[in-house]
């Protein structure tokens, strides 16, 4: 037999339509950087493409990439000699960059979550939780930046089961308050989910800052309006609230985003069975 060793590295170039934000970049290294025949894997948010250095077949690194739902299709495949090298990971550098980005999301959901409970508003305390999936997955990253795979994914699991349980707690709490009513301040959710989209446009651009593409403005302007979009929402139902002096679009919004939470989740725990497929 031919050990992976001896055969040639090649380049694969994969288009992800689905990655549009730091998370699911993270999700798709912890499917792949395990791998013992992957090398090195290059982002590309502009192009919403993968490079994946590797050795073997390409269709191995797309069954990896295919179990997340990210729309992941095989481009192209040549010699690694012949793209340009995907820029070497500086571990230290990333685990500086998402210390940073964790303790604010981390900040963001106390206070978040505090303003949500006073105010009375499901759509704040939903939004919070948003703020809380993200410090999950930027923790998971953090904690697993060189380590081993069977940690890798037990953290994934860990992030996946806390994120949905956390998610259906907020859909009952939106039952609760159909139920019971409710009284959401919309001026506290306006101001908050403006404070909660400003600490999110701050993470996105240190974030972008470290990336070693060319496209640091363009990556970053995708980040932010999709992971603004539950803050931004937040502000059109607190508007709603003061217009109608009704409750229900703040009900919704809480509904919404504690759904894209258990969506969240869900890649999460897909991404952690990848990763236990890759290691068996």
């Amino acid at each position: 037999m031919t050990s992976a060793a001896s055969i040639d590295a090649l380049s694969s170039v994969f288009s992800v339509p689905g990655m549009d934000c730091p998370s699911e970049e993270r999700l798709i290294r912890l499917a792949l950087d395990p791998a013992p025949d992957v090398e090195s894997v290059a982002c590309d948010f502009t192009l919403r493409r993968v490079v994946v250095t590797h050795r073997g077949p390409a269709v191995d690194v797309l069954s990896r990439l295919e179990p997340l739902r990210l729309g992941a299709v095989l481009l192209e495949t040549a010699a690694a000699s012949a793209l340009p090298p995907a820029h070497p990971l500086d571990e230290r550098a990333e685990r500086r960059v998402l210390i940073v980005v964790l303790v604010i999301n981390a900040v963001m959901f106390v206070a978040e979550f505090a303003v949500g409970w006073f105010a009375q508003s499901s759509g704040l305390i939903a939004d919070a939780l948003d703020m809380l999936a993200d410090a999950m997955v930027y923790g998971m990253a953090l904690g697993v930046v060189g380590g081993a795979l069977a940690r890798q994914v037990r953290m994934a699991h860990l992030a996946a089961v806390l994120q949905a349980l956390l998610a259906v707690g907020v859909l009952l709490d939106v039952l609760r308050r159909v139920w019971w009513g409710s009284a959401p301040m919309p001026e506290l959710m306006m101001g908050m989910a403006t404070l909660a989209m400003i600490a999110n446009g701050v993470c996105l651009l240190v974030l972008a800052r470290h990336r070693q593409d060319g496209a640091h403005m363009r990556a970053t302007w995708i980040f932010t309006s999709t992971d603004a979009l539950a803050n931004a929402g937040v502000v059109v139902a607190g508007a709603l609230v003061a217009w109608s002096g009704s409750e229900y679009p703040d009900l919704v919004m809480g509904a919404v985003i504690a759904i894209m939470v258990f969506q969240s989740a869900r890649l999460i725990w897909r991404t952690a069975e990848a990763g236990s497929q890759t290691g068996r």
